[in-house]
């Protein structure tokens, strides 16, 4: 895309609006690409624009975003329900669609059908195998793991991850996309969890099962891991915050990977099916 001083833009497409898609989707536009998110949901993409801009408005309230800078961003940004129409010449593809196996594996094969060949895929998948998933994409050297970190413009880490077939230049430009969207990105190797799932979700089930124990409660547990080991946020906090359901879903799915240790606490079960998901729900470990 061309810009009023005649000016190419690189083009990011972001595919899935949700909580992970729209943050994505705004430090990209904050970097300068131009950004098309898109999604099935028409109302998934309006909300998504109104957190953008709710988000923005607040960075230049606290004095952290220009105001130029905002307006930039918003200009940059749009969205459409038509994916091919997002990832037409598009130069980096990020897939954002919830951790099912099969529908990012379905999303990135279109994705790659429709784009060019030389386009970057990138998954943001929290804990999934980069290598199963690409190996339902044609082209699978291209296809790189960019987990991305809630809320996504606060933020720092992305962790850039490494399949069995990725070639090392995919690799290369997802690090400094990461780069050039202000994060500070990690390479690791296709393994259950990576590195940064795999310690968080050890950490928040043990919490939990301290919680079923009855050793502390959920705000002495997370004091405890704040103060005593300069955490920002604590382990059941965090928990409410990426969603009890999105943390059962992972912990599943490295209990079948990796045994025993990450076998899911009867009580996130409990709390799951009793629609206590945390933040988004309202409540959780707290109330919301």
């Amino acid at each position: 895309m061309t810009n009023a001083q005649g000016a190419s833009r690189p083009v990011l497409a972001v595919l899935g609006a949700g909580t992970m898609g729209h943050g994505i989707a705004q430090i990209a536009a904050i970097a300068g690409y131009d950004v098309r998110l898109t999604d099935v949901s028409h109302e998934a993409l309006e909300s998504a624009m109104g957190r953008v801009k709710a988000q923005l408005d607040k960075g230049v309230e606290l004095g952290k975003v220009e105001p130029d800078v905002r307006d930039a961003a918003l200009g940059r940004l749009r969205t459409t329900s038509d994916a091919a129409e997002a990832m037409a010449g598009a130069e980096i593809v990020v897939e954002a669609v919830p951790e099912v196996m099969e529908l990012k594996q379905e999303i990135l094969a279109g994705a790659a059908e429709t784009v060019e060949p030389d386009t970057l895929l990138a998954t943001n998948t929290s804990s999934l195998s980069i290598t199963a998933i690409a190996e339902a994409v044609p082209g699978q050297e291209r296809v790189v793991g960019m987990h991305f970190f809630n809320p996504v413009h606060i933020m720092a880490l992305v962790e850039i991850v490494r399949g069995d077939r990725t070639a090392p230049d995919a690799v290369e430009r997802a690090r400094e996309a990461a780069e050039r969207m202000g994060k500070t990105p990690i390479v690791v190797s296709d393994s259950p969890g990576f590195a940064s799932s795999r310690l968080g979700i050890a950490l928040g089930l043990e919490a939990i099962r301290m919680v079923e124990a009855g050793v502390a409660s959920a705000e002495d547990i997370d004091r405890a891991m704040e103060l005593g080991y300069r955490h920002p946020m604590g382990p059941l906090r965090l928990t409410d915050l990426v969603g009890l359901d999105v943390r059962l879903e992972i912990a599943r799915y490295l209990h079948r990977e990796l045994g025993d240790r990450f076998q899911p606490p009867e009580l996130l079960e409990q709390m799951v099916e009793e629609g206590k998901l945390g933040k988004k729900s309202g409540r959780g470990f707290y109330v919301w």
